[in-house]
């Protein structure tokens, strides 16, 4: 069996996701990106104005549905990255969308001549960008998950890409976006190999992920080096308002599970 239909099914155990990247996002923050881990039982989740992911282990039962639901709150949103498992048939789906997950094989990574380091006081330009080109979640704390790397033009923020996941000894690179006027320029796979350098540099292995839709960004990954490792599903659904009723008291909801 493939990495792609394991993940496919969902592995049924810890020790199944023998790979970082089969769960990445819990990966990453009982990883390096631990300090900001918020938790319940055994699920973790950044916080909200970081990112919106949320990782359940390999092998959630009710009482995990009930933690993501006391951490979400009723009607809040649950997003899973990369993970197999549905949430229960009464949580209404938001989205879900298949994608594939790179990683690098023969990148040329390089540092780049125009690329600037972004840092909080650029994150209303980054805001701005985003929403002009939509390259997925990015909020007002992200540029906190890694470094980010931006191209001006005029002044003007026209392109950026950075890190995200930190799955240990493993960083996704995210946040891929041109601004309409500048594309057909190749920033944004310069902005890739340029992150992707400082990745490298600092001992870990780039990898990234794409909907499987964008058949754009994905040839022009796959053109820098990056290789298809598997195909994993993304979905958003909502907490509904009944599921408060299933939570248990705090004292041993938070008992070590793991």
């Amino acid at each position: 069996m493939s990495t792609a239909d394991t993940l496919a099914e969902g592995p049924r155990s810890e020790e199944a996701a023998a790979h970082p990247l089969d769960n990445p996002v819990r990966s990453s923050l009982t990883g390096p990106h631990a300090r900001f881990a918020e938790r319940r039982g055994r699920i973790l989740r950044y916080p909200p104005a970081v990112t919106p992911w949320l990782a359940l282990p390999a092998d959630p039962d009710g009482r995990d549905w009930d933690d993501v639901a006391a951490l979400a709150g009723p009607g809040g949103t649950v997003t899973i990255a990369a993970f197999g498992e549905s949430p229960p048939d009464d949580w209404p789906i938001v989205f879900q969308v298949d994608g594939v997950q790179l990683v690098d094989g023969t990148v040329a990574a390089a540092p780049d001549p125009e690329a600037v380091l972004l840092g909080p006081a650029d994150v209303p330009e980054m805001l701005e960008l985003v929403e002009r080109t939509r390259p997925g979640p990015f909020t007002g704390r992200t540029v906190e998950l890694g470094a980010y790397l931006g191209i001006r033009r005029s002044g003007q923020l026209v392109a950026m890409a950075g890190e995200r996941l930190s799955p240990t000894g493993w960083t996704e690179i995210s946040g891929v976006c041109t601004d309409e006027s500048v594309r057909g320029q190749g920033l944004a796979g310069r902005l890739v190999l340029a992150v992707a350098h400082g990745i490298r540099e600092r001992g870990d292995t780039p990898f990234l992920h794409a909907a499987a839709s964008n058949t754009n960004a994905v040839r022009l990954y796959e053109s820098l080096g990056f290789v298809l490792r598997a195909r994993p599903r993304f979905l958003s659904a909502l907490v509904p308002p009944h599921a408060s009723a299933a939570r248990r008291e705090d004292g041993d909801r938070t008992a070590a599970r793991d």
